[in-house]
């Protein structure tokens, strides 16, 4: 076997597993994961390499999101609830969890679109979800272009990395600072926002 051939033998179901594992567990920074991923393909293999890279994030978080739901459904149908749903519950603010009832009530599951997009915004959309019973099926109906979109947007964030310099390593670091840009800028802005209105 080539090197090449080896790197995506290995790559591919790596990447799978993490972006899973991320969706399940929001604490692995999957979005620039999949842009530096995205920014290796550029360089070092066929063009459809970024092709396999997006669609296995898109398959990948899915999956994550279709088993976290499953399971919070089982939290929400048991009397005791399950630390699964607790730890939804946990994540969301009460605000931005009234916020997603509102908009779920108004847009049906393609808010799920906008949410997978937005940092920290898929928690309480999912949760949204979940207090809603909406079913596995009519959620997946909305995650499936959700789970397109998000995998689309840091694919793209990579391709720009990986054309604007030469070496895979420096469209690397900018397709990852781009990543943590786009996650942290929301949570900035909202804790400016009140002491912009306190100023006279």
């Amino acid at each position: 076997m080539s090197p090449e051939t080896t790197q995506q033998a290995v790559g591919y179901p790596a990447l799978f597993v993490l972006v899973a594992l991320g969706a399940l567990v929001p604490v692995i920074p999957t979005g620039a994961l999949v842009s530096s991923a995205a920014v290796v393909a550029f360089h070092h293999q066929a063009p459809y390499g970024v092709l396999l890279v997006f669609a296995v994030s898109a398959l990948a978080a899915f999956t994550g999101d279709l088993a976290l739901y499953w399971l919070g459904q089982r939290g929400v149908r048991s009397r005791g609830g399950s630390r699964w749903l607790e730890a939804l519950r946990d994540r969301a603010a009460p605000e931005r969890l009234e916020h997603a009832q509102t908009k779920l009530d108004e847009h049906g599951v393609m808010v799920l679109v906008l949410s997978r997009l937005v940092p920290a915004g898929r928690i309480p959309v999912m949760l949204a979800c979940l207090l809603a019973e909406l079913p596995l099926r009519r959620f997946a109906r909305g995650d499936g272009p959700a789970c397109l979109a998000w995998a689309a947007t840091y694919c793209l964030i990579g391709i720009l990395g990986g054309s604007l310099f030469s070496e895979p390593w420096k469209g690397v670091a900018l397709a990852v600072g781009l990543t943590l840009l786009i996650s942290t800028a929301p949570a900035a802005w909202r804790r400016l926002r009140p002491g912009t209105r306190d100023t006279p």
